[in-house]
C-alpha cells in the first residue's frame, strides 16, 4: 500500500504544481537544453474573419494581455486601404482585441469618431502593462497614450497631439531630441511593472528613449544619432524603432539601421551590442534588421526574437549567449518575403503569449497578423543555411513538403 501512495503522489503533485503554474515541463525542457531552439508552425487558419466586411491597414503593432488576449494596432482610413476596398469593405477599428481562438471580442478606435480622431496619426506600437491597460503610440504624431482595457476611457496621454520636439513644432526629422514635455513620433512604448515608469521608443523624428513616471512627468533620456555604442541609426525613420524590458532589469532597445539591439540599464547605462544581421541597414530600402523584440515566456527568458523586416525573418536568438557576445547566438530563422502563410511582407512586430504561442504583425503590403505555434525544437527540423543561419519553413518545420 505504501508503494502505491507514492506513485499516486508522484503523478497527483506535478499534475497539482502544472495546474497551479508553478512548474512547466516543457520550462525544465527549455532550461535543460538551452541550445534547442523552439520550432514555430503557422497556423493559417488564425485569426477567424473579420464582421462587418473589415478589411484592417497596415497592423504596426501586437500585444498580449493577462489572458492571452491579442491587440493589434491597426492604420485607419489613412492607413493604407486601396481604392477598391473602400468601396466594397470597411476600414478596421484602429484597435482590435482577439480570444485565444481568434474570435474578435472588443475594439476601440472606430474610424469617423471622435477617439478616432484623438488617436495618434500614423499608429505605430502597441503595449500592454502589468494592470492590463493598453498602451499605443504614433510616428506620425507627438504623443503616446495609455487606455484602460475596454478602450473605453483615456487614462494618461505623454505629449501633444499635431506637437513636436522640432524647432518648429511640426512632426518629423530633425527633432531636437530634447523637450522633457514633447516627443517627435514615438514608435513603442514599455512600462516597467516594479514602479510604473514608462519607456518610449522616440526613434522616427528624435533619437532617443525616453523615460516618464507613472504619471507622466520626465525622468531622464538617451540616445543620440550615430552608429557608436549608445548612439542610434543616424537617418529618420524608426531608429530606436522599439524598446523591451526584460525579466533581468535590462532595457533592450532596436536600433533598427544599424542592424543591432542595444541593451542599457534602466538609467540608461549603455551595457552591450546585439548584432543582427550586419549589413542589412545599408540597404535603403531594407532599413535594417533589428525591428521588434520578444522572449521566450520561461523565467529565464531563455530565447530573444528578433523581428527582421529588413530580411523578412523572425531569428531565434539564445538570450544569454547574444549577452555575452557570442558569434553563433542566433540559432535559427524562418519566414522568407511573401504574401503565403508564413511568409512576411513588411514583417514589423512580434508578441509571444503564456503559452509561448508568437504572433507577427506586418505592415505596408502585408496587412495582417499571423499566428505560429511552437511545435518541437529546431534541431529536429530540416532547415537550410539563410544569411549564414539555420533557417526552416514555418509551413513544413519538419520536412514535410519533400524539398
Amino acid at each position: 500500500m505504501k508503494r502505491w501512495r507514492f506513485v499516486y503522489l508522484g503523478a497527483v503533485v506535478p499534475a497539482l504544481l502544472i495546474g497551479l503554474g508553478l512548474w512547466s515541463p516543457l520550462k525544465q525542457a527549455v532550461a535543460k537544453d538551452p541550445n534547442k531552439a523552439p520550432r514555430f508552425k503557422v497556423d493559417p487558419f488564425w485569426p477567424k474573419p473579420l464582421p462587418d466586411r473589415w478589411v484592417t491597414g497596415e497592423v504596426a503593432g501586437t500585444c498580449v494581455d493577462s489572458k492571452d488576449h491579442l491587440f493589434t494596432v491597426n492604420r485607419g482610413p489613412q492607413g493604407n486601404l486601396t481604392a477598391k476596398e473602400a468601396v466594397t469593405a470597411t476600414p478596421s477599428p484602429a484597435v482590435i482585441e482577439f480570444d485565444r481562438d481568434g474570435n474578435v471580442v472588443n475594439h476601440f478606435g472606430d474610424p469617423g469618431t471622435a477617439q478616432f480622431a484623438a488617436m495618434p496619426t500614423g499608429l505605430h506600437g502597441c503595449f500592454v502593462d502589468y494592470q492590463d491597460n493598453v498602451w499605443i503610440a504614433g510616428n506620425g504624431d507627438g504623443i503616446v497614450q495609455k487606455y484602460s482595457h475596454d478602450g473605453k476611457t483615456l487614462l494618461l496621454q505623454i505629449g501633444t497631439k499635431g506637437v513636436c520636439d522640432t524647432a518648429t513644432t511640426t512632426c518629423g526629422s530633425p527633432g531636437l531630441n530634447s523637450s522633457r514635455t514633447l516627443l517627435d513620433e514615438p514608435a513603442d512604448i514599455a512600462v516597467d511593472p516594479s514602479n510604473g515608469d514608462i519607456y518610449i521608443a522616440d526613434g522616427y523624428g528624435n533619437f532617443r528613449v525616453a523615460v516618464f513616471d507613472k504619471k507622466g512627468f520626465y525622468l531622464r533620456q538617451w540616445g543620440e544619432p550615430g552608429k557608436g555604442p549608445g548612439q542610434f541609426g543616424p537617418s529618420d525613420g524608426g531608429h530606436p524603432h522599439c524598446v523591451v524590458l526584460g525579466n533581468d532589469s535590462l532595457v533592450y532597445v532596436c536600433d533598427r539601421q544599424n542592424d543591432r539591439v542595444e541593451v542599457f540599464d534602466k538609467l540608461g547605462k549603455f551595457e552591450r551590442i546585439i548584432p543582427i544581421k550586419p549589413g542589412t541597414g545599408t540597404n535603403p530600402t531594407a532599413i535594417g534588421s533589428a525591428w521588434d523584440v520578444a522572449f521566450s515566456t520561461d523565467r529565464g527568458q531563455t530565447f530573444l526574437f528578433d523581428a527582421d523586416g529588413g530580411n523578412e525573418v523572425l531569428w531565434e536568438l539564445d538570450h544569454a549567449a547574444a549577452l555575452a557576445g557570442s558569434a553563433g547566438a542566433i540559432l535559427a530563422g524562418f519566414g522568407r518575403p511573401g504574401h503565403m502563410a508564413g511568409d512576411f511582407t513588411f514583417l514589423h512586430s512580434v508578441a509571444v503569449d503564456s503559452k509561448g504561442i508568437m504572433f507577427i504583425g506586418e505592415t505596408v503590403g502585408g496587412r495582417r497578423v499571423q499566428r505560429f505555434k511552437p511545435e518541437g525544437t529546431v534541431n529536429d527540423a530540416k532547415t537550410d543555411t539563410y544569411l549564414g543561419t539555420p533557417h526552416y519553413d514555418p509551413r513544413f518545420p519538419n520536412g514535410e513538403s519533400g524539398d
